[in-house]
Formats: C-alpha cells, structure tokens, sequence
C-alpha cells in the first residue's frame, strides 16, 4: 500500500514537471511567433505592401537582388551592378505602394 502511494506521487510529481515544461515551452514560442507577426506587420506598414507570404517573399527576392547589384558594384562590374540594381528597384516597385 505504501508503494502504490509512492509511485502514485512519483507520477504526479512527473506530470507536473512534463506540464510545466510544456507550458513554458508553448508559451516562449507564443512569445516569438507574436514578436514575429509584430515584427512583419510594422515593416509590412512602413513599406506600404500587404502581409501576404507572397509580398514577403517577393520583397525577399528584391532585397537579393540588391545585395546582388552591391557586390556587381564591389567587383567593379559596373553593367551587371545597373542590371541587378534596375531588376531589385523594379521587383521592389511591384509590391511597395
């Protein structure tokens, strides 16, 4: 009877821990989907673009684009950094209002 008791205890002991780590756990990644989503938002009103998966992914492709005309430039490359620059300017264009 003293053993039931005992690992009756152990198992609500193990419980509580399993739970508060789950809780913890579900609430540090609340926290970072929330910083996220703040995060996309702001920069999606700064821009004056929607917060479609779309718009970020096109503004992702522009942004590339531009590290792209950068180092053209860097490697002075002059015709593939206008190139890259007018490409990344004008797939920026589509999504910022």
């Amino acid at each position: 009877m003293h053993v039931e008791s005992f690992i009756g205890n152990l198992g609500l002991w193990l419980g509580t821990l399993v739970r508060f780590i789950v809780e913890s756990l579900s609430g540090l990644f609340g926290a970072i989907t929330e910083a996220g989503s703040s995060f996309v938002e702001g920069m999606a009103r700064a821009l004056g673009m929607d917060t479609s998966i779309i718009s970020i992914a096109v503004l992702i492709i522009g942004l590339l684009f531009l590290y792209n005309a950068v180092r053209a430039f860097m490697r002075a490359s002059v015709i593939g950094g206008v190139i890259w620059l007018l490409l990344g300017l004008w797939v920026l264009s589509w999504i910022i209002n």
